[in-house]
């Protein structure tokens, strides 16, 4: 029952991105108290209504200067927000790049897709073999969330500037750090093809061995860091429990070309039995 009125407020948001939305109305629509509302809706979408309908109105913004060739501060206005200053901010708070940099980078970004009670599983591509050994040169993460070093990595075109201009694939490494509780994350290529600027960026040994590959489902540019997120919680929620194997050491890695537009990425997971 509760999934369902929540369900509805997410219906009416979807139907009204554009218009003002108070916690009174949408309390109303639920059929709940303010206060009521307000904690089933928070524990049903981890985020207060006024964060999701921020997320969201950022994201169709996002869709809306990929393929629009009006002014970003227009489309903006649209969603609500009084100024450009004030969207800048909120935009590069989310992804940590500004909108400018998006529409000349035109990189994948994480986008809040609508909330779903019902979401499909996942089904990434699965197989099992050994990895040789190799080394990748990264620039270690300065921001909160990979995403957003993601969305800074390519923006400034990091990939071009260590291969030297080369069109190269793209290495996600992470290691959990119990210290911190946290994880270490870089991003780079493969030493072999570090042949230009590598200046702020530090050597990583991958270990051979043992690895479960997963390719997650080709999707589209606005889908594909949310199937990233979603395959990842799927391998640790659902195939080791269920392998037979369990987590090895060293670093998982995950692989991208940007510029192949092919939006699916290759996860590596080190494995053992």
């Amino acid at each position: 029952m509760e999934q369902e009125h929540i369900g509805r407020v997410i219906d009416y948001i979807e139907a009204h991105l554009k218009e003002e939305l108070d916690n009174r109305l949408l309390a109303e629509i639920a059929g709940y108290s303010e206060f009521h509302f307000l904690r089933l809706f928070r524990e049903s979408v981890r985020l207060t209504p006024a964060d999701y309908v921020r997320k969201r109105r950022i994201s169709e913004i996002v869709r809306r200067i990929g393929r629009d060739k009006r002014p970003i501060c227009d489309i903006a206005f649209e969603y609500g927000f009084n100024s450009k200053e004030n969207f800048t901010r909120a935009f590069k708070k989310e992804h940590k790049i500004l909108p400018t940099e998006f529409r000349t980078a035109d990189c994948s970004l994480r986008l809040f897709q609508p909330f779903d009670f019902n979401k499909a599983e996942i089904c990434p591509d699965v197989s099992i073999g050994c990895l040789k050994c190799f080394s990748v040169v990264a620039y270690p993460c300065d921001e909160e969330l990979p995403p957003g070093f993601w969305n800074k990595y390519n923006a400034e075109k990091r990939s071009a500037r260590l291969s030297g201009g080369e069109v190269t694939e793209d290495y996600g490494v992470m290691r959990w750090n119990p210290e911190k509780q946290g994880l270490d994350y870089y991003i780079g290529i493969r030493a072999e093809m570090a042949n230009g600027d590598i200046s702020g960026t530090v050597r990583l040994n991958i270990a051979g061995g043992l690895y479960a590959v997963f390719d997650t489902p080709p999707t589209d540019r606005h889908s594909f860091v949310d199937t990233i997120r979603r395959t990842w919680d799927w391998i640790y929620g659902v195939w080791l429990p269920e392998s037979g194997y369990r987590r090895g050491k060293g670093f998982e890695m995950e692989c991208y070309v940007e510029s192949s537009r092919k939006y699916s990425e290759r996860i590596y997971v080190p494995i053992e039995k």
